[in-house]
């Protein structure tokens, strides 16, 4: 059986399981006990666990990336919610320099099992210094796993997967999509970690995306469909590892490829994912390769100018038509 749920309550449930499945999962952050969560993710679980499992910290995200880390080196489970992505700055060096670093460095003998919750990227007016979409600067690092799901199904199994892995992971949630909604089996389920998914088939054009993109790439691509263009859209889920499979197949299929993105153009995962496309599947290329992202400026407050800058389905389907 499966139940339709936002994606709000798609993590809510993955994290209230996997805290009834182990007693090593434990939750911290700011605001996250009896207040529930900056987005109510955790709201009941200080009443339904309490204090010792859901924990209440400072402000100060490098205390609680640090502490967190440490507690996973110590055969704990923790998932730990910075209020923001953009607050996960400031634990850069906990996130980077150990978690991500340790196994590696101390030749295997120490895991550090660790799950980072940040909400992220615009469309909320949160202003520039609240609407960071860094998830390139985090990608970049091996050793870290990055994930950030479309729907409330990949949700729940990639947050399962991340929790139970012994790897440190940034689970990305973007805050846009709390409230959207999807079907999700009421029996236990994972979603593995590097695996990309085709999210709808065709057979003129290749969309690669993930996250809020693949709001604007779906909507694009239905809104194609009344032209008598069929994209085929791919969601990337898992930034690190990066499973290109999905979309050099498609690709190899419709020779043309539009990839979508909220982080900025420059030095993004976009980039990564054209360099793929054209080193693994050159001889399939009939177009150059499009890129779809946000406009390079600090994030306005103003609601009509965050908008404008933006990705949207219009801009992807005027990529779409220009690969074509």
């Amino acid at each position: 059986m499966a139940k339709n749920i936002t994606m709000r309550q798609a993590i809510t449930d993955a994290l209230r399981e996997e805290m009834h499945r182990d007693e090593n999962v434990f939750i911290m952050g700011q605001e996250v006990g009896v207040w529930g969560g900056t987005y109510a993710v955790t709201r009941g679980f200080y009443d339904e666990f309490g204090p010792r499992r859901v924990r209440d910290t400072p402000i100060s995200e490098m205390a609680i990336g640090g502490a967190a880390t440490g507690a996973a080196m110590n055969g704990l489970r923790p998932v730990a919610e910075f209020m923001t992505m953009n607050f996960a700055f400031l634990a850069l060096d906990t996130i980077v320099n150990h978690a991500a670093k340790v196994h590696y460095m101390f030749g295997g003998q120490i895991k550090a099992p660790v799950v980072f919750r940040a909400p992220g990227g615009g469309g909320r007016q949160l202003g520039a210094t609240h609407s960071h979409t860094p998830d390139a600067i985090f990608a970049h690092f091996p050793g870290l796993k990055v994930v950030s799901p479309s729907t409330p199904y990949d949700a729940k199994g990639l947050l399962k997967s991340a929790i139970r892995t012994d790897d440190p992971v940034l689970f990305i949630e973007h805050h846009t999509l709390y409230q959207i909604r999807g079907d999700v089996p009421d029996e236990d389920f994972t979603v593995p970690i590097g695996a990309a998914d085709v999210k709808r088939e065709g057979s003129d054009v290749t969309i690669v995306a993930y996250a809020h993109g693949m709001m604007a790439a779906m909507e694009a691509a239905e809104q194609l469909a009344k032209e008598g263009v069929e994209a085929e859209v791919v969601d990337l889920r898992s930034l690190r590892p990066l499973d290109m499979g999905p979309a050099v197949e498609s690709f190899k299929k419709t020779f043309k490829a539009v990839i979508v993105e909220e982080g900025y153009r420059s030095y993004g995962i976009g980039s990564e994912v054209a360099a793929r496309l054209q080193e693994e599947a050159f001889d399939y290329l009939d177009a150059p390769i499009k890129r779809v992202a946000q406009l390079e400026v600090p994030l306005p407050y103003s609601q009509k100018l965050e908008q404008s800058a933006l990705i949207n389905a219009d801009r992807v389907k005027a990529a779409v038509k220009e690969v074509l």
